[in-house]
């Protein structure tokens, strides 16, 4: 199983540079865990793309529609006092956003303390290289070298 953030999931709702290769890494594993956050994440940047002219109304449809069938088959980390302190605690050590704090000690919680056991996708650069100091096996769809 492989621990999905809203930024690699996006890609596979919409035409985006990344989208190619997030398909084909979800051809090669289809089960997705992600944070009980991720849908809400992942609208957000679909009612962002809609806004700044990217996507049109009918893709935006298309997008969501893809989003609730993907969110109906993830295995989902639900909030709990757990995720927060692990968050906290990788504010205090990585340059994080919240979000992304939350997303990373879903991952570490999913992985049962042991990351070395699930793959995180990110397309986030600052997520990418925090997720690796952890200790997970960061894939970022598109990435090169």
């Amino acid at each position: 199983m492989r621990f999905w953030d809203s930024s690699a999931i996006v890609p596979l709702l919409t035409g985006q540079p990344a989208s190619e290769a997030a398909l084909q890494l979800m051809a090669t594993d289809e089960a997705v865990a992600a944070w009980w956050g991720t849908e809400t994440e992942c609208v957000s940047a679909i009612s962002r793309l809609e806004r700044s002219g990217s996507l049109t109304s009918i893709e935006v449809t298309d997008a969501l529609t893809r989003l609730d069938t993907l969110a109906s088959s993830w295995q989902e980390v639900q909030p709990a006092p757990t995720v927060r302190r692990i968050a906290n605690r990788l504010l205090r050590v990585h340059q994080l956003r919240a979000g992304d704090a939350f997303q990373l000690a879903a991952a570490t919680l999913m992985a049962d303390a042991n990351p070395a056991t699930v793959s995180f996708i990110t397309c986030d650069v600052r997520l990418a290289e925090a997720a690796r100091r952890e200790g997970f096996p960061v894939l970022v769809p598109g990435a090169t070298g």
